[in-house]
């Protein structure tokens, strides 16, 4: 394209780094549950969707009218090292792209059901409303119950949806979809103190 910097500003954020923890964890719940000892395309496909909206979601943490952040996996914020309006044009095209990509696995049937817990878990339902929560009552005191529920559609909702999306994969029952699904809750918690 002849736009001057959005290419650059695309490669900056995928190529900071990160610890790619959602998609390690799809591809590990789907190799410990998989009777082949391999990685498929399909798994590659989701796991590399799950790191764009991940970051998509990042990028739009660190706008000036949220965390207003400098810096994110050891590098500068792209709304400071571009602008604002390219932040947010790069985190709306990763967020889309995490669709596309899951659309083009060629079983149909696969490719819807890990679309939806991609988009149930990371949108309106999962990590947007945590996000939008956290937003409204930052610097505010919230009790427990409601805490528990903001650091669970914020984090917990999207770590839980990629270890479901493993079992997927590994074409595994909906009772183990379901299991691994509430461990992943549990873990998205724990994890709520360490995440990038």
């Amino acid at each position: 394209s002849f736009h001057p910097h959005f290419n650059e500003a695309l490669a900056w954020i995928l190529n900071a780094g990160g610890k790619h923890f959602r998609a390690q964890l799809l591809l590990g719940v789907m190799l410990a549950f998989s009777k082949k000892n391999k990685i498929n395309k399909s798994a590659l496909k989701a796991a590399f969707s799950v790191e764009l909206l991940h970051t998509y979601s990042l990028i739009h943490d660190d706008l000036p009218a949220m965390d207003n952040a400098a810096l994110r996996r050891g590098v500068q914020t792209l709304h400071l090292k571009y602008d604002e309006t390219t932040a947010i044009l790069v985190g709306d095209g990763l967020n889309t792209q995490a669709f596309y990509e899951l659309s083009k696995i060629k079983k149909a049937k696969l490719s819807c059901k890990l679309s939806k817990i991609l988009a149930y878990n990371g949108g309106l339902n999962g990590m947007v409303i945590g996000q939008a929560i956290d937003c409204c009552y930052e610097n505010k005191k919230l009790n427990l119950a409601k805490l528990k529920f903001l650091h669970l559609h914020k984090t917990a909702f999207l770590i839980a949806g990629c270890m479901q999306m493993g079992t997927v994969l590994a074409k595994q029952n909906k009772k183990t979809q379901k299991r691994i699904y509430s461990i992943g809750l549990k873990l998205g918690l724990a994890f709520q103190i360490h995440d990038d």
